[in-house]
């Protein structure tokens, strides 16, 4: 069982060494650089021990994605934990658009790239349903009368669309506050 385990470990190691890589690789250059010949570069492994772990790089970035949600589910939850009721969408707000500035092409891997993942339906992947659940668990605070569902969903969309502006510098620099402080009002009513 001890060589089983030791492969197993291996494996294991080279699967996170070739996603850390990625994700690396990704946030320096681009998604356009990642490549399977430059991933076997970078980790100095051949092509084929790509492909024994991830089928295509389109798997490649889906599970950089996956990861990608779970951290962001992690980040909504700590910011929103932290900041008490009254505060909570105001919080959430801001450790939204701070993990998809830290992060550019994470964001672009889990938002702007296509991939198989859905939201919507019945086969949503953990990851993605934490990271709503913490938007959700936030404007609940802040919801009254109005649907909460529906309320998320404009707050996250609202979210997306400043991030995206932003990086792409189509809104003036240093509002970013400002805005996020009229988006939340505005969700309060």
């Amino acid at each position: 069982m001890g060589t089983e385990d030791r492969r197993l470990r291996e494996r294991s190691t080279r699967h996170r060494l070739i996603l850390d890589t990625a994700r690396a690789l990704a946030e320096r250059e681009g998604w356009e650089a990642v490549t399977t010949r430059r991933l076997a570069a970078e980790i100095e492994y051949s092509q084929p021990v790509i492909y024994k772990h991830f089928a295509s790089l389109d798997d490649l970035t889906e599970a950089v994605a996956l990861e990608g949600f779970g951290e962001l589910a992690e980040a909504l939850g700590q910011a929103r934990r932290a900041a008490g009721p009254g505060d909570a969408v105001h919080a959430v707000a801001r450790a939204y658009t701070a993990f998809a500035a830290a992060g550019p092409a994470l964001y672009d891997a889990m938002f702007t790239r296509a991939t198989r993942l859905r939201f919507g339906g019945d086969d949503i992947p953990e990851q993605l349903a934490a990271g709503y659940i913490e938007l959700h668990q936030a404007v609940a605070t802040i919801a009254g009368d109005q649907d909460v569902e529906t309320l998320t969903e404009v707050f996250w969309a609202a979210l997306h669309g400043l991030t995206a502006l932003t990086r792409n510098q189509r809104l003036r620099p240093g509002h970013e506050d400002e805005r996020i402080d009229l988006l939340v009002s505005q969700l309060r009513g």
